[in-house]
């Protein structure tokens, strides 16, 4: 089970990573630099030399960051996060 949650958040991170280098105009830097601090704060949490990470924290930056980018409910579905809380609501 946990296999496949992290398989959904690569995907996740890497339709985020295909629209950031497509993306021909330039979006709100408020906006991207929510996408941006969403994934740093995963990568970081990833990165706990200690070794331990938690797979909810990480799914849940992964998912506002692509919600905040993609404004697409159906993809990030399956997990959990307040988008009430969401600090910059896409258009």
């Amino acid at each position: 089970m946990e296999q496949r949650r992290l398989y959904h958040v690569q995907n996740l991170a890497f339709e985020i990573m295909d629209q950031m280098n497509t993306e021909t105009e330039l979006k709100e830097t408020d906006h991207l630099k929510h996408v941006i601090d969403n994934l740093s704060r995963a990568i970081g949490n990833l990165a706990d030399p200690s070794g331990t990470f938690s797979l909810e924290y990480v799914e849940e930056k992964i998912a506002i960051a692509h919600y905040l980018l993609f404004n697409n409910e159906k993809k990030v579905s399956r997990i959990s996060f307040d988008k009430q809380s969401v600090p910059f609501q896409p258009k």
